[in-house]
């Protein structure tokens, strides 16, 4: 089965923000979104059942959902992608605003945004898929860029997928060996000018935010 067809499919890039019962806001990096009906308006979110978010949304009912255009930064899509909001603090590096509601939205590469309910959920092998109505929706000033898809995304930004993610392909083993280091966490290559031995130890990777101990010497 060549998988790599499910990548010509049409597909966005979206971050869900989420507020929890604690007053925390978290939230992760999603490709599966899309409309289900429009009276009333309800959108279809896929979600890994490992996210955090996938049990923040199952205990709150609320989501808002971001979308990205395509000037949206790619540190930001990694770190939201490749992180558990378990264990970090997602959106502290992040351009956003946190509603009177407590749900984070994007501020900047957005151009625009959902408010949900959940009404309704299928549980899926690996992942939950919630019925989301919409109650709030608005489009920003960056309307007028393109939105990021997925396709956009593995392209022109050279992105990866996080094994939780709906489309996830395993990455093919190297064909030849050399001087290159590659994140183990998001399969990053890092190619810059500066040896990669001489980078500051708090250097981390751009995609996943993972730090220098995570790559190995391919």
């Amino acid at each position: 089965m060549d998988t790599k067809l499910f990548r010509d499919m049409s597909y966005g890039l979206f971050i869900l923000g989420c507020q929890t019962p604690e007053g925390r806001i978290t939230g992760c990096t999603v490709n599966t979104v899309f409309q289900l009906t429009s009276q009333p308006p309800v959108l279809a979110v896929s979600v890994n059942h490992q996210n955090y978010t996938n049990e923040i949304m199952k205990k709150t009912g609320r989501v808002a959902i971001s979308v990205l255009s395509q000037e949206a930064d790619i540190a930001v899509i990694g770190g939201m992608g490749f992180r558990s909001g378990r264990d970090a603090d997602k959106f502290a590096d992040v351009p956003h605003v946190v509603r009177p509601d407590g749900l984070p939205i994007l501020t900047e590469g957005c151009c625009g945004a959902f408010i949900c309910r959940v009404t309704d959920t299928k549980e899926l092998s690996t992942h939950t898929l919630f019925f989301c109505e919409v109650q709030e929706a608005w489009r920003t000033g960056q309307s007028k860029v393109p939105p990021m898809t997925y396709a956009y995304y593995h392209s022109a930004k050279n992105g990866t997928e996080p094994p939780t993610a709906p489309t996830y392909i395993a990455p093919e083993p190297p064909k030849q060996s050399g001087d290159v280091w590659v994140c183990s966490v998001c399969q990053y290559e890092y190619k810059g000018d500066i040896p990669f031995e001489e980078l500051p130890e708090d250097w981390v990777c751009p995609i996943c935010k993972q730090p220098k101990s995570k790559f190995k010497r391919k």
